[in-house]
């Protein structure tokens, strides 16, 4: 077996490592549940490439995220369900309905009059599903309502803001962002009285409610809350590694270290 850039190669490669009889005993075990968890760490590790500029990185990690398609596509043929070439059969006849102003006729032209056309089409297409599901006589989706499209797998941050962004369309939004910095405040207090209080569930609670009121502002002022934490976490792996290394410097170790000294050697790092 050779590599190839021919994906066709690729689907051989898997069900190579699928086959029940000479295949990989890893591989063979897998399943959709199974499988999961990495599909979403290879995502993961696509968005980290590319904030780091890494173009060689990217193209590694798109292969990654790739064989994830495959591997998916490879146990549902399996199952008898579908094959890898019905998911691109799939995405390729979304793409061209989704874009009739590229693919066929449309007065959208500008990014506004796309989103709007886009969210027209995307509920065109959720009502034929809902009545393909009726047809077979398969169970309605447990999603319902207006903010039953948001799902629930999202990662915490990306499923508030799209839940924010959801309840918007129909006016249940803040008209600017000056009020949402007194929710801000009043969710802190909220926190500060559970934490007095001593009740882990209420601070939990009251956490969560404080981080919705900061999703609402960042979507507001356009500032993404997942991108603008993830620039935070480099930040202080950033700060916290200069800390490390002139603690090492000086013959110093982290463990043994008080926290006034790592605090002189923080705030020397934010004046870099």
């Amino acid at each position: 077996m050779q590599a190839s850039k021919d994906i066709g190669r690729l689907i051989e490669i898997m069900a190579a490592l699928r086959n029940p009889e000479t295949g990989c005993p890893w591989d063979i075990v897998q399943t959709f549940e199974t499988i999961k968890p990495y599909t979403i760490e290879e995502a993961y590790e696509v968005a980290d490439a590319i904030e780091r500029n890494d173009p060689d990185d990217l193209c590694e990690e798109l292969g990654d995220l790739l064989l994830q398609v495959v591997f998916h596509a490879r146990m549902a043929e399996e199952a008898g369900l579908f094959s890898f070439g019905d998911v691109v059969e799939a995405i390729t006849r979304k793409m061209i309905r989704r874009h009739p102003h590229v693919f066929a006729v449309s007065d959208a032209a500008t990014p506004e009059a796309v989103k709007v056309q886009w969210d027209a089409i995307k509920a065109e297409e959720k009502a034929e599903r809902s009545e393909k599901r009726r047809r077979r006589g398969a169970a309605e989706e447990h999603h319902d309502g207006h903010l039953g499209t948001v799902q629930r797998s999202f990662p915490a941050l990306t499923e508030a803001i799209k839940l924010q962004e959801r309840a918007a369309k129909v006016g249940f939004d803040w008209s600017e962002a000056a009020p949402i910095l007194d929710k801000i405040e009043e969710e802190i207090g909220e926190l500060r009285e559970a934490l007095a209080e001593g009740r882990p569930e209420k601070i939990t609670d009251e956490l969560g409610d404080l981080i919705f009121a900061l999703v609402n502002i960042g979507r507001h002022v356009g500032a993404d809350p997942e991108q603008a934490l993830r620039g935070t976490n480099t930040k202080f792996r950033q700060r916290f590694k200069y800390i490390e290394k002139n603690l090492q410097a000086s013959g110093e170790t982290l463990e043994g270290a008080s926290l006034e000294r790592m605090e002189e050697l923080w705030q020397a790092a934010k004046g870099k």
